[in-house]
């Protein structure tokens, strides 16, 4: 059972697809263990976005991911970290087909709508950035019947 952060970045978030893109992962057959709306201080973006604190691009990010709120969530389940990143797409939403999120809602490669953990060790990493222990909560999935 792997667990993945997931950031509807500021894009995604104004232009009213947080709802949409948590259905969609749910949809995946994962469970949302927590959920909340932030606007996330300068030093946790930098905190967040340390593995690219060297590229070129790192101030634009964390200048972006700080402009507005965004919704921080974890999802569980099996292979969860592989089955989000295959759904969401390509970083770059001009190289992502058309059925990923990033395909349909991204706008280009700095506004691509959402965030997603890119493996089970980076999740820990980024999911005790976001949550604390009593923020994340277990609970039995149930058939709706859909």
């Amino acid at each position: 059972m792997d667990r993945s952060l997931v950031i509807i970045k500021p894009d995604g978030v104004l232009r009213g697809l947080t709802g949409v893109l948590l259905s969609r992962l749910e949809r995946l057959g994962l469970r949302i263990t927590a959920l909340k709306m932030i606007h996330m201080s300068r030093a946790l973006a930098e905190e967040h976005y340390a593995p690219h604190r060297d590229k070129p691009f790192f101030n634009s990010l964390v200048a972006y991911i700080t402009s507005s709120p965004v919704v921080v969530a974890i999802f569980e389940g099996d292979d969860a970290v592989a089955r989000i990143r295959e759904t969401i797409g390509p970083t770059n939403p001009a190289v992502a087909l058309p059925h990923t999120i990033r395909g349909e809602f991204g706008v280009d490669i700095e506004r691509n709508t959402i965030h997603a953990s890119d493996s089970v060790e980076t999740a820990a990493r980024e999911l005790a950035l976001f949550f604390g222990p009593s923020e994340i909560f277990s609970y039995p999935a149930q058939s709706t019947g859909l």
